[in-house]
């Protein structure tokens, strides 16, 4: 029976995503991922174009930042510690990203305009100037992205272990730092 192209396109995506989060996106092949999503891999290529297209569709995420701006100045690092811990927890395309980041050059630089596009702006708004944004951006960044490395990738102990208030308590004066001192 066929499916819907919104149901396959969903379907690819879906298997995807677990597929390069298990593997990586060296290892994770277009067949592989058509043959999790119960597809010919001809209708990858229909929907995608190539592997470089499959995945930034599978790692296309919004960071979801809150608006900083009506955070106390003194809560942003943990408010914006809070926000990450959550957001890695709930969401695979970040692991994804991060776990590709790390080999692939073309990954790399997916998530360093992810970060920069969404996040020095809500940085720049919260502190009310732009000029620095980039900048506390990608010290904030090198924290969180580090921190779930560590955590969610690596499962370095005792790290991996600690709750995520414990996390928030330990990253969240090093992020106040990166973004207002």
């Amino acid at each position: 029976m066929r499916r819907p192209g919104t149901e396959t396109k969903a379907a690819i995506l879906a298997a995807a995503r677990e597929r390069f989060a298990a593997e990586g996106y060296e290892r994770g092949t277009i067949r592989a991922i058509a043959a999790d999503a119960g597809i010919d891999p001809a209708m990858v290529m229909r929907y995608f174009g190539n592997k470089e297209g499959l995945f930034a569709a599978a790692a296309e995420f919004d960071l979801e930042l809150p608006d900083l701006s009506v955070v106390p100045v003194e809560q942003l690092g943990a408010a914006l510690a809070e926000h990450f811990v959550q957001r890695w927890e709930r969401d695979e395309a970040l692991l994804i990203l991060l776990r590709a980041g790390v080999t692939n050059d073309a990954v790399a630089e997916r998530m360093r305009t992810i970060f920069a596009a969404q996040l020095a702006p809500v940085i720049g708004k919260a502190l009310g100037d732009s000029r620095q944004a980039p900048l506390r951006a990608s010290l904030a960044a090198s924290q969180v992205l580090g921190m779930a490395l560590c955590r969610y990738v690596l499962a370095f102990g005792p790290l991996a272990e600690m709750t995520r208030s414990e996390v928030v308590e330990w990253i969240g004066p090093t992020l106040q730092r990166y973004l207002t001192e």
